[in-house]
């Protein structure tokens, strides 16, 4: 007579709780797992909240980010400053969730909250315009009290004044202050005499320039303050002084020449920005194979990758804006791109993720390409979550051997993407390929019934699964009962949403927080036992 409810064990729509498990609606109406705080807490610091996304905008999804912040930070505040660091150093979409969680911390009532912000904050606060940033959610949050003022004094009196010039140089003013201001602000008493000409400088500038620079710590402050006196000079100021693009431009003459010395000493972050101003102005152009070179050497850099703290994102969202010639995001400029270009960004996206040698496992990729994957825009260049899990599904299947990779939504398709496929070619075939509703169940449902035997499905999703018969944990289990009892779940979450579609009780499957770009080694470390 109880069969109708042992059945639904089995088998449950989306749309109501499986009988006996603990169970949340999504903001799509279908039911899921609750994530937790600690899965949240990372979701939101690494996704980031800004952007909004197709069922909740970034005021919801930052109100969310807020309050579990704060339960968190009452929790166990040390743990809160380790997430916090671990998004900064690389992993975030950019620093200001972590920035923002920095702020929050600092406002927790325990005594460990406080001294874990100080111990962090120079790891997060690196540079001027992450400076500015944190004082402007101060002011807004909570104020400049004590602990404020003391994390404020310490950085600006820090040992490394030619740092702390480079900065205060390079980033003069962001997010409604300037360098005066944070000098009224805070205060500080300069601890070298370094640092009282520097303050000095900001306060109230050079009257007379010195016939040379009073130290090597204040050298780009002389060459900086001698180019407004001699415009006409410069290619010897950028040559001489090292000054970047920020420092130059506003009182320099920016040619084709200026622009090749600043070419030649630019770090990584600013090329990967500058890509397109060089070549519109010409100093990348296909017959200038010196300056290609130098491009690859760099960009195609592990090291410098990682050093630099590039995101893939970052490199994505260049690829595709350099691609365009113009015709996306921020700049007014118009190019022809570089065909060499083109590729060295394209094998940059991948070296700026983290894998590891081919375990031999055989990996199914199921894309998320529904409607509300294509809607969410990250990076604000046109970026929806469906082309970034496509990437990162990329990367891993480059790693190995034996996978494939198809996109899912209330159907489970072939989108025609191989190892083969540059991140270019596989990001517009995801376009082309968005559709429909979102059932992750499908993809079970298809290798069940062509009988593939994979050990891992990595699912790269919203996680808002909502239009099938069956819950995605029911499908599982049905795949495991009939085709392969060991295969591992892992579902990589690519926005702030509290929901989940891993079963808790279930020890094979797991649940990560999307964009970061040690998922394809960790995945393999799954794959192969290793966590």
């Amino acid at each position: 007579m109880y069969k109708f409810f042992t059945d639904s064990l089995k088998s449950t729509p989306q749309t109501k709780p499986i009988p006996g498990k603990r169970m949340v609606q999504g903001r799509s109406g279908g039911y899921a797992f609750e994530a937790g705080t600690w899965a949240m807490v990372r979701r939101c610091l690494i996704t980031g909240t800004a952007s909004g996304a197709y069922y909740a905008d970034h005021h919801e999804l930052t109100e969310d980010f807020v309050n579990t912040l704060k339960l968190a930070i009452e929790e166990d505040p040390r743990r809160v400053a380790e997430e916090i660091v671990y998004a900064s150093d690389g992993r975030s979409v950019n620093n200001s969730a972590p920035l923002l969680a920095l702020v929050l911390l600092s406002m927790g009532s325990k005594p460990e909250a406080k001294q874990a912000f100080l111990d962090i904050f120079p790891e997060v606060v690196r540079t001027a315009s992450h400076f500015y940033e944190w004082l402007a959610y101060s002011k807004a949050l909570r104020g400049f009290g004590k602990i404020v003022r003391k994390a404020g004094n310490a950085w600006l009196s820090r040992n490394d004044v030619k740092g702390l010039a480079y900065q205060l140089l390079k980033y003069r003013q962001r997010h409604g202050f300037s360098n005066r201001d944070v000098l009224r602000l805070f205060h500080v008493h300069p601890p070298t005499a370094d640092h009282q000409r520097l303050f000095e400088w900001i306060v109230k500038g050079w009257d007379t320039l010195p016939e040379q620079p009073p130290s090597e710590a204040l050298s780009q402050i002389w060459w900086y303050e001698w180019l407004k006196r001699n415009p006409d000079q410069t290619h010897k100021a950028i040559r001489e002084g090292r000054l970047t693009h920020e420092m130059a431009a506003p009182v320099g003459i920016m040619d084709k020449k200026a622009w090749q010395l600043l070419f030649e000493g630019m770090p990584i972050t600013a090329l990967l920005r500058n890509l397109g101003s060089l070549t519109e102005i010409g100093v990348l152009r296909a017959d200038e194979t010196a300056n290609l070179d130098r491009v690859e050497a760099v960009l195609n850099n592990k090291e410098y990758l990682r050093k630099g703290r590039i995101h893939p994102i970052d490199v994505l969202r260049a690829l595709k804006t350099y691609q365009s010639g113009g015709q996306i995001g921020r700049s007014q400029k118009t190019w022809e791109p570089v065909p060499r270009i083109v590729e060295i960004l394209d094998r940059a996206v991948e070296l700026s993720f983290e894998v590891q040698e081919p375990t031999g496992k055989v990996f199914m990729h199921a894309v998320d390409v529904s409607g509300s994957m294509s809607y969410y825009q990250v990076a604000s260049v046109g970026l929806s979550c469906s082309e970034i899990a496509t990437a990162m599904a990329l990367v891993t299947a480059k790693a190995e051997k034996n996978y494939m990779i198809r996109g899912f939504s209330d159907e489970f398709r072939d989108l025609d993407i191989t190892a083969k496929d540059s991140f270019a070619s596989a990001l517009q075939k995801t376009t082309n390929q968005t559709f429909g509703a979102t059932d992750a169940s499908v993809a079970y449902d298809w290798m069940i019934q062509n009988r593939f035997h994979a050990d891992v499905i990595c699912f790269w999703t919203d996680s808002e699964s909502w239009a099938g018969d069956r819950h995605p944990s029911q499908a599982l289990a049905e795949y495991r009962r009939r085709v392969n009892p060991d295969i591992k779940a892992i579902y990589v979450t690519l926005t702030p949403y509290q929901i989940t579609l891993v079963d808790p009780d279930d020890p094979n499957s797991w649940d990560l927080g999307g964009f970061d770009p040690s998922h394809p080694r960790l995945i393999q470390m799954i794959a192969n036992g290793e966590i």
